[in-house]
């Protein structure tokens, strides 16, 4: 039984008063598979620093400031689009367009989510942290979601607020930012355009639907779109390789990070290369979108892991 369609076939304006604020609905606006990467690039970040580090309760501060402000903006993200979310099929089960939660319960909770977020980093971590996660927030809400429906630019804007949290992490230890924490930064903002690229164009009929504008480059075979994915992957190649070529403070990495680079790089560029070069766009969009799943976890993974050795 699919209770967000039998919720979103009764009448718009009848919310059922029990679901109105359903902890289940109010769980799923908070996005918690994405809150996680946000979660996870940023404890990384952290651990990237100093991986013996002895401070552990900056670290705990860390996790529970960056899952609160990441959940907070997912919800209001959710609530800012409800509209054209009820116009597309990948998202018109969401809670709000599914009448699980009302737009103004789903504002308050996102509002008290994101201030709680930056308090918890604020006190817990130090205000470098806070900030830069405040303007995570204010960059993905104030500028990335209301320019999906005004155009295709939107993706970089979006990936400078996604890229912010391995930052976070890195300041949270670090005190400050540094030459490597921007590195971290340069990473995940490249690693972002081929895997929401491959989204956009996977989905580009459902973002027609909703009014945006992510997927239109004036290329309606998606060859300007997919060569701007693989332009990105050289570039994010060239931020993974960086740490050998510039002068940081902390170590450089060593030979495990070095390999594991190399075979995640080769790894990245063929569906990159055929997601460009093939005229079965869709199927090797889908397949670049969970290579790049794959690549992130295990490309960080490598770098802390190479720490500790």
């Amino acid at each position: 039984m699919n209770i967000g369609k039998d919720i979103a076939a009764k009448p718009s304006s009848a919310y059922d008063a029990g679901n109105s604020f359903s902890v289940s609905g109010l769980y799923e606006l908070t996005k918690p598979r994405l809150s996680l990467l946000s979660v996870f690039t940023a404890s990384l970040g952290y651990l990237v620093y100093d991986p013996f580090r002895s401070d552990f309760s900056v670290f705990v501060c860390l996790t529970i400031g960056t899952a609160l402000s990441a959940a907070g903006s997912a919800v209001l993200n959710q609530w800012m689009e409800r509209k054209e979310d009820a116009l597309m099929s990948r998202t018109k089960d969401r809670p709000i367009p599914a009448k699980l939660v009302l737009p103004g319960t789903a504002f308050i909770f996102g509002v008290s989510l994101c201030v709680l977020g930056v308090f918890v980093l604020w006190a817990g971590t130090n205000p470098w942290a806070a900030m830069l996660t405040l303007a995570t927030i204010a960059i993905y809400l104030l500028l990335y979601t209301p320019l999906k429906k005004k155009t295709s630019w939107a993706i970089e804007i979006g990936a400078v607020s996604g890229a912010l949290p391995p930052l976070v992490g890195w300041v949270a230890a670090a005190d400050s930012p540094t030459a490597y924490g921007w590195i971290l930064f340069g990473i995940l903002f490249a690693w972002q355009l081929p895997h929401f690229m491959a989204i956009a164009w996977n989905h580009r009929t459902d973002y027609s639907k909703g009014g945006f504008q992510l997927h239109k480059m004036g290329d309606s075979a998606g060859k300007a779109l997919s060569f701007k994915s693989l332009l990105y992957t050289f570039v994010l190649t060239l931020f993974v390789f960086s740490p050998y070529f510039i002068d940081i403070n902390q170590a450089k990495p060593g030979s495990f990070y070095f390999f594991s680079s190399i075979a995640l790089s080769i790894y990245l560029f063929f569906p990159a290369f055929r997601f460009f070069l093939s005229s079965n766009r869709d199927f090797h969009a889908k397949k670049l979108f969970f290579v790049t799943i794959i690549y992130l976890p295990l490309l960080f993974s490598a770098l802390v892991i190479d720490r500790y050795l």
